[in-house]
């Protein structure tokens, strides 16, 4: 795939995934990814590998509300870095997090793998 359209691809999946985080589902954001993906969340957590365990971690936001923005995005070769600003309310509680994500993809543009960079001290109260 030549490497404007690469950029392009992956730039798609960026943005699909925001709009995902803010209203999809664990299933939905799962498809993003490749059968053998990695997801560490934070760095230096566990790390989740292949669809079914990186499932297991994305269904634990199905029952929040979500709101999620694209801050800025950088896409070079076949990967992304990119900071997103993520608002959950659960109940009366509601907490911002501006994590950096950076992920890795395929040639058909799926996630191969993903870090996101961020800990305590980027949680913040609105």
């Amino acid at each position: 795939m030549p490497n404007a359209d690469r950029s392009q691809v992956i730039t798609e999946t960026v943005n699909r995934y925001i709009e995902l985080v803010a209203k999809g589902s664990a299933d939905d954001l799962v498809e993003l990814y490749a059968e053998d993906a990695t997801v560490e969340d934070p760095v230096g957590g566990e790390v989740h590998i292949g669809r079914q365990a990186i499932h297991g971690f994305y269904s634990a936001v199905d029952d929040v509300q979500r709101e999620c923005e694209l801050v800025s995005l950088r896409v070079a070769g076949n990967e992304a870095a990119f900071q997103f600003r993520l608002t959950v309310t659960a109940g009366e509680h509601r907490m911002v997090i501006e994590p950096i994500d950076v992920m890795a993809f395929d040639d058909s543009g799926r996630i191969t793998a993903m870090k996101a960079y961020w800990s305590a001290a980027d949680v913040t109260p609105p």
